[in-house]
């Protein structure tokens, strides 16, 4: 059993920033990728975000240069530091990762619940 807790959404006006935080508790052998997908009201879930180990990056073409994502290995947490916050960076906001359990030592993509973020004056 694997589980991913997100926190930090919130209501802020444009321009404002937040911090997102994901952490990962259970029964982990290794954590591989971690990312950011944010799902706005009325479109498809996208990917925002991702880091892999050894700390490469990438980021969707819309939040280069405000978004910034990084990872404390030792606490096995995520984080999403959003800065310049648009209206349209409305969303809610789900942490995953890929997760090799360390019972079995089976591969397991995990989700957490989602947090809000409104960007909204």
């Amino acid at each position: 059993q694997v589980q991913l807790v997100e926190s930090g959404g919130g209501l802020v006006q444009p321009g404002g920033s937040l911090r997102l935080s994901c952490a990962a508790s259970g029964s982990i052998f290794r954590i591989n990728a971690m990312g950011w997908y944010r799902q706005a009201p009325g479109k498809e879930r996208e990917l925002v975000a991702r880091i892999i180990t050894g700390g490469s990056t990438n980021y969707a073409d819309s939040v280069k240069g405000r978004f910034t994502i990084s990872r404390d290995n030792a606490k096995n947490t995520v984080y999403l530091q959003m800065t310049s916050l648009k209206p349209e960076d409305t969303a809610v906001y789900y942490c995953n990762a890929g997760i090799t359990t360390s019972l079995g030592y089976t591969y397991l993509e995990v989700w957490g619940q989602g947090t809000l973020v409104t960007v909204s004056s």
